[in-house]
């Protein structure tokens, strides 16, 4: 420890002349100051041995003073100085920056746990989704105003409240199983509390609902109202509901969200609320309802294979399960499969009329029904090469296929602008 000496810490002794020769006299030092606060474990007494000579020792087993200071103490210069004048006010500095930086620790880490609850990465669908079918409204670049736009933003938000509230119910009725399968997810590592969760979920669709009220769109609230029964559907342990349970119904319930919810309630809301058309259904918006199903049912098939361990401890009867990882594998890889080919013949078999006098539009028809057939192709062979690199014995290999064919969903909703 730095200590600073006080100037009264110093002392000297003179020679009586009435002091006998040889005598002993017992010397108690002044105590030092350390940071201005008496240090009294150096209030010491010492036994001074005088002599005829005007010098003393002392005479309790310890050098000279020199040899003192240098034994227990670090020779002082001027940066030593400064840092012991300073040293107070910043053992004072420490204690006010420590509340700010617990409570920014706090904060991260509650961020980082609503961030692992509301899972933001699924928000993806959401917005390639809703893009993607805003686009299909649109009959003439005249129609692309900043009002469009916004009202395309505004429309997205409450679906991403709802997606909030199935990730949120789903993992509350789940924290013992995600303890098994998922132990990184904010309930099940006790990061997020029951309450704090029980929170989001009820608090997420109730404000996706009155935003839905305050679009003044009837297919939006009708949406989010089926979003909200379907997706408490699915995970709620009551009669007759827990969907999840049943390969059928959990395929279903996928099929419903992240497919057909996307697509006609939110056409209707752009083409009838937002641009004030009549309400007709385009080939794009077909197509996607044929084929997308098919991606939906293997994002759902696929989700259960990581969570084979957990889901037969508790009890559930997952397709994996049921069937084993291998065979719903190649199951859920042939399905993808299947709805690439019905792309590439959907592109083969599309007509092809020239236009005699505009040869731009004529370039334009020729892309689109070459771009179907090259896309879905592509894509295809990817999802081929993909297969051939899963480990079905790990689980981060598994999770990794799962998150690919969420990519190929994504995809298939900008292919489908090809249809003609």
């Amino acid at each position: 420890m730095l200590l600073q000496m006080n100037s009264c810490s110093g002392f000297s002794l003179k020679y009586h002349p009435l002091q006998p020769s040889n005598s002993v006299k017992t010397l108690r030092l002044p105590s030092t100051q350390i940071n201005g606060l008496v240090n009294r474990s150096q209030r010491k007494k010492y036994s001074v041995k005088c002599s005829s000579q005007s010098s003393f020792s002392l005479t309790n087993k310890v050098g000279n003073r020199e040899d003192i200071i240098n034994r227990n103490h670090k020779p002082l210069n001027k940066s030593t100085v400064a840092l012991a004048l300073q040293d107070g006010y910043a053992s004072k500095s420490e204690e006010e920056n420590t509340l700010p930086a617990s409570f920014v620790q706090v904060l991260n880490k509650k961020f980082d746990a609503l961030y692992r609850l509301t899972r933001p990465y699924t928000w993806a669908s959401i917005i390639v989704g809703v893009l993607s079918v805003s686009m299909l409204a649109v009959q003439s670049p005249t129609d692309l105003t900043a009002t469009y736009f916004i009202e395309v933003l505004k429309s997205m938000v409450p679906a991403i409240m709802m997606n909030n509230f199935v990730n949120a119910i789903n993992q509350l009725s789940d924290v013992e199983i995600d303890k098994v399968n998922k132990p990184h997810l904010p309930l099940a590592s006790g990061d997020f509390s029951i309450a704090e969760g029980i929170a989001i979920a009820i608090g997420s669709p109730m404000m996706g609902v009155a935003m839905g009220m305050m679009l003044r769109s009837p297919p939006l609230v009708i949406c989010f109202i089926i979003w909200w029964i379907v997706g408490a559907a699915y995970s709620l342990d009551l009669p007759l509901l827990r969907w999840k349970g049943s390969p059928l119904m959990a395929a279903v319930t996928i099929i419903i969200l992240n497919g057909l919810l996307l697509q006609f309630p939110y056409f209707v809301h752009f083409q009838k609320y937002v641009l004030g058309r009549p309400v007709v259904f385009p080939k794009q918006l077909l197509f996607a309802a044929a084929i997308m199903p098919i991606f939906n049912a293997a994002i759902a098939f696929s989700k259960d294979l990581p969570d084979v361990e957990g889901d037969k401890e508790f009890g559930l009867r997952t397709l994996p399960i049921i069937l084993g990882r291998e065979r719903v594998f190649s199951i859920a890889v042939n399905m993808l499969l299947t709805a690439y080919g019905a792309g590439v013949v959907a592109g083969a078999t599309s007509p092809f009329l020239p236009c005699k006098n505009c040869r731009g539009k004529n370039s334009f028809i020729f892309y689109k029904k070459f771009g179907l057939i090259i896309g879905h192709s592509a894509l295809a062979a990817l999802l081929w090469r993909k297969a051939q690199t899963v480990d079905l014995t790990d689980p981060p290999s598994m999770q990794s296929f799962y998150m690919f064919i969420f990519k190929l969903y994504y995809a298939e909703f900008f292919l489908m602008h090809f249809v003609r």
